[in-house]
């Protein structure tokens, strides 16, 4: 493809390990794997809002406790976010109004979580949801293949609602290699007919323990075939693990990005990643 631009936007102090976020109104709302927050940065006050997602929320949740927040889903006036059912721990999805500014559901998802695992074969020691999207009729759920099957799978989960019964497909993806390591997804959004996908390359064969980061990519795919249109190294250094649109014209398009720092430091960087559209 042709250039692509990556630069950092601006600094927020107050957030650690930015795993996913979601661009809407200009505001950005944030989610960090070891936090049991919601955060709600405002781009033109730059004040930060916090909200608990779950009962005791605390930030720098030690690993063995946390709610493992790693997808961040919007359709309507709805937040979905989702845990990455990495462990025991990790089953929950939260619903939050950004109207009211409420958390209005706790949805337990480790039913839902166990038949998908069973359907595509996957041992509960290689599941990680690291992406979520929602778009009113499908759920894509896209799982990080960081574990010693390197199982990178997209599941399109057809119901309005993941508590009513269902239709499954699961869709296996070989990604991309730096150093003989493959990279795993770790966000996604859908913009008009394209689903857009961030996969880092983390020398691991854990779901659990972090490792070296060594890059990630972007891609694209077409949400009607579930093809990979094309992948994209953009850094060598950064584990970039949440993606948002910002902005397209007719020959750009412009997301947001986070990382995940895998440190306890309260700060988080956000990027702009431009692509050029084809013509």
């Amino acid at each position: 493809m042709e250039k692509f631009t990556l630069e950092i936007l601006f600094h927020i102090i107050g957030i650690g390990s930015a795993s996913g976020l979601i661009y809407q109104n200009n505001s950005l709302y944030v989610i960090g794997d070891n936090s049991g927050y919601l955060y709600e940065y405002n781009m033109d006050s730059k004040l930060l809002n916090k909200h608990p997602l779950v009962e005791n929320a605390t930030e720098n949740t030690p690993k063995k406790d946390k709610s493992d927040f790693e997808s961040i889903a919007h359709f309507g006036d709805t937040l979905y976010v989702f845990g990455s059912g990495s462990t025991a721990n990790r089953n929950k999805m939260i619903e939050f109004n950004i109207q009211s500014k409420t958390k209005t559901k706790a949805n337990d998802l480790v039913d839902l979580y166990a038949v998908i695992q069973n359907f595509a074969d996957i041992r509960p020691e290689d599941f990680n949801v690291e992406g979520a999207i929602f778009e009113g009729e499908n759920w894509y759920l896209f799982n990080r293949g960081n574990g010693s099957s390197n199982k990178n799978t997209i599941f399109t989960i057809h119901a309005k609602n993941l508590g009513q019964e269902f239709a499954l497909v699961a869709t296996n993806y070989k990604l991309p290699k730096i150093k003989g390591v493959r990279s795993s997804f770790t966000d996604a959004v859908l913009v008009d007919d394209k689903i857009y996908f961030l996969a880092t390359v983390e020398d691991t064969k854990s779901t659990y323990e972090d490792g070296e980061v060594l890059g990630s990519f972007v891609g694209r795919m077409d949400v009607k075939t579930m093809k990979i249109d094309f992948t994209q190294k953009i850094t060598d250094t950064n584990k970039f693990e949440g993606i948002t649109l910002y902005e397209k014209t007719k020959s750009q398009i412009t997301f947001l990005l986070c990382e995940d720092n895998d440190t306890e430091s309260q700060e988080t960087s956000i990027f702009k990643l431009s692509l050029p559209l084809s013509k």
